[in-house]
């Protein structure tokens, strides 16, 4: 018998579920370990309070003053909630956030101990940057880095410890996370909107992207997931046999919540609600012990804030119920994966929602000119948006099991694809009465009662129109939301630029009125960007040849997406629109390249050990104890053994050329991966890992998966897929 697995299973079916207690209402709690606005009028003297307030809104910067008198405010208020630590809270390009921890503790000089906390602390820190990804921005010499505040994003305190947000740059000032070219695209993208949104309300003055994510992942007991080092050590299980029933019968989806499962939530639910997480939906999702959470709407860059606090906060809660998540996004092989939908919309500060229609003509001409825009500028730059979701991780969803395929269309429904093919056959130049009575009351007017019935019936389009947004649905589930919101947004404001200068042409020389220009240039980018829309299912067989003819990119691999960074067109996108350098996204495709070799690297090493200290061991002492049965019935029944010994004979061959294969595709592994990392060039060792290495693993799991068939269930030492998913 393998002990840790039985071990593990027993251990697994006496777990008790842990009741919390939830009493009062959640709206009590809500924000109660967040510095918000509550807290700023508590704390802050007035002009500190709009200092900060006018900061948050405009961006403007806070003096040294006004910033010594919101550091003592927070110290303050942070200490009476027990903190006794303050961090910068940041996010590397590692993907996940980093903190360091200095106590509120000084000594004065002549020795007394005080709490001290000034604006210095509060605005910057100086942390080392040297063990941080940086794809060769800065040389080991210069190891500096600074994290510097994000006001717009509240300091927060999680256990004993203040956490200040920050962005985190280099000692050369480029960026060297994910949050500081997220504001810039948020910044640009309020401008390029509030100025096309002018056309239709002058009292707009500001827009701000909204996102609202859905966090899918796998939850199983604890002692099972340490029972297999490849879910410990990569976060999927490298092999292993799909149970003989998976989710086939959709009898997991939107079922009843396990009782464990429903504690965990309960307790999450919980601390989500002090921490200003404002966490709605929870449910079943489709594959077995998957499941899911969403919050409501925020404001995008708080809301990729509150995303990563939210998977932190999902372990430690975890854990503390003995089980473990799983945020990798194919932690199972034939079932479904886990995706982070990111729904996006633009929403004014006079309270509209521009991706939402409204009661007159005007109001749905706003929306079609928002509308049409993003539609527009997924077209041209959908290849710079598949780069966004690239990971080793994300290559094993995409295409398979109800998600999107690696090739982006948009989905936006007959109804609404019928409004664009009429629009296109709007006359060029000025509009007759008639022309225009019919497009306000017949055409535009209509757009409302068409959106009542515009139900998304295609799960698996990359990005689709669902109502009043954008689904963006590619995302993986351990994927930072700063990357794709970052550059949606930015592709987003690049083209409603392009919008406003091609519609003031023909409004100051051109002599059109508004409305006429506005359909005039709406017309030619619903004829440029049809290839785009795609009404049909993501899984037609035909697809990938229509994509082809409609020249989609299709690029199944990390390296493969990646390489579209390098390109002309990109540079400039991202350099005209002030979010990102040259500099600065060339070393972005490096360090992405360099995680993606990275984590095959770990895989083939992890594949390496499970063959050699599990599989090959257990096949043997089962092959043995079967040539062990066949001697003793030889030894009984002489030459007429033959009669019973068969079908053990057959196994013993069996296993034996499984092992034989199991070993030469491993050994093959090892010396392929070792040549693959002698390679010098990131990118070449990239796709040496993608194209030359990555197909072994798939060769090592089909020989060890079929030992798992053949080998008595009391002498297989990993967990299995009947186990991982069905226990409760």
């Amino acid at each position: 018998m393998s002990i840790p697995r039985f071990e593990a299973i027993v251990q697994s079916l006496k777990r008790e579920a842990i009741t919390v207690e939830e009493k009062g209402r959640r709206s009590d709690i809500f924000g109660l370990n967040v510095f918000n606005e509550a807290k700023m009028l508590q704390y802050l003297t007035k002009d500190a309070y709009e200092s900060l307030k006018d900061a948050i809104v405009t961006g403007s910067k806070i003096n040294r003053k006004i910033a010594d008198q919101v550091a003592e405010a927070i110290k303050g208020w942070a200490i009476t909630m027990g903190a006794t630590h303050y961090t910068h809270w940041f996010q590397p390009l590692t993907g996940a956030t980093a903190e360091k921890h200095d106590a509120f503790f000084d000594l004065t000089l002549d020795g007394r101990a005080l709490e001290k906390f000034g604006g210095g602390q509060l605005v910057q820190q100086e942390p080392d940057a040297s063990s941080f990804p940086s794809g060769g921005i800065r040389n080991t010499f210069e190891a500096r880095g600074y994290t510097a505040w994000d006001p717009t994003s509240p300091a927060f305190i999680y256990g004993t410890t203040l956490c200040i947000p920050t962005i985190f740059v280099s000692y050369t000032g480029e960026a060297l996370d994910n949050k500081a070219p997220l504001l810039r695209a948020l910044s640009t993208v309020d401008e390029a909107a509030t100025n096309v949104a002018k056309y239709f309300d002058k009292n707009v003055t500001k827009v701000n992207a909204t996102l609202g994510w859905e966090q899918e992942y796998f939850l199983i007991d604890k002692a099972l997931a340490h029972s297999r080092p490849d879910i410990i050590i990569t976060g999927r299980t490298l092999m292993g046999v799909s149970a003989a029933k998976g989710q086939q019968l959709d009898d997991h989806y939107f079922g009843v919540i396990p009782r464990r499962v429903l504690g965990f939530m309960s307790d999450l639910e919980k601390e989500c609600t002090k921490l200003g997480i404002p966490v709605k939906t929870r449910h079943n999702e489709v594959a077995p012990n998957q499941f899911e959470l969403a919050p409501v709407f925020e404001e995008a860059n708080l809301a990729v804030d509150h995303n990563l606090l939210l998977m932190d906060v999902m372990d430690k809660i975890a854990d503390r119920h003995h089980l473990k998540v799983l945020f990798h996004e194919k932690p199972f092989a034939g079932v479904n994966g886990s995706g982070k939908h990111n729904n996006w919309s633009l929403a004014t500060d006079t309270g509209v929602n521009l991706l939402s229609p409204g009661s007159t003509p005007m109001k749905n001409l706003q929306f079609l000119t928002f509308f049409v825009n993003t539609i527009k500028a997924v077209d041209t730059y959908e290849e710079v948006l598949r780069s966004s979701i690239a990971s080793a991780s994300n290559d094993h969803r995409l295409g398979a099991n109800e998600a999107p395929p690696a090739i982006f269309s948009i989905f936006i429904g007959k109804q609404l694809s019928n409004v664009l093919d009429e629009l296109e056959g709007v006359s060029q130049g000025k509009l007759s009465p008639e022309e225009k009575t019919e497009l306000k009351l017949n055409v535009v007017g209509k757009i409302p009662e068409i959106l009542l019935d515009n139900t998304d019936r295609n799960r698996t389009s990359p990005f689709a129109f669902t109502g009043n947004k954008f689904e963006m649905r590619g995302v993986g589930s351990k994927t930072n939301c700063a990357k794709p919101m970052t550059v949606l947004n930015t592709i987003v404001a690049k083209q409603l630029k392009d919008f406003k200068k091609e519609v003031d042409i023909l409004l100051d020389k051109k002599g059109l009125k508004k409305d006429e220009a506005i359909f005039n240039v709406l017309r030619e980018y619903i004829k440029t960007c049809k290839r785009i829309r795609f009404d049909g299912d993501g899984y037609s067989k035909d697809w990938e040849n229509e994509a082809k003819k409609r020249k989609l990119s299709n690029n199944k691999n990390t390296p493969d997406a990646l390489h579209v960074l390098a390109s002309k067109s990109t540079v400039d996108l991202f350099k005209s629109m002030k979010v990102m350098s040259e500099v600065e996204l060339g070393a972005r495709m490096e360090v992405e390249l360099e995680t993606y070799v990275m984590h095959l690297q770990i895989e083939g090493h992890v594949y390496r050990d499970m063959v050699y200290n599990s599989v090959i061991p257990s096949a043997i002492a089962y092959q043995n104890k079967l040539i062990t049965n066949v001697s003793g019935l030889k030894e009984i029944y002489g030459a007429a053994h033959k009669a019973f010994t068969e079908a053990q004979l057959s196994m013993i061959e069996e296993i034996g050329q499984h092992i034989s294969a199991l070993k030469k595709a491993t050994d093959t592994l090892t010396d392929t991966q070792n040549k693959a990392d002698k390679i010098k060039d990131t990118a070449k060792m990239a796709e040496a890992y993608c194209n030359d290495v990555k197909p072994y693993f798939d060769s090592i799991r089909s020989h060890a998966d079929q030992l798992e068939k053949l080998i008595e269930d009391q002498l297989w030492p990993l967990t299995k897929y009947s186990e991982l998913l069905f226990i409760k």
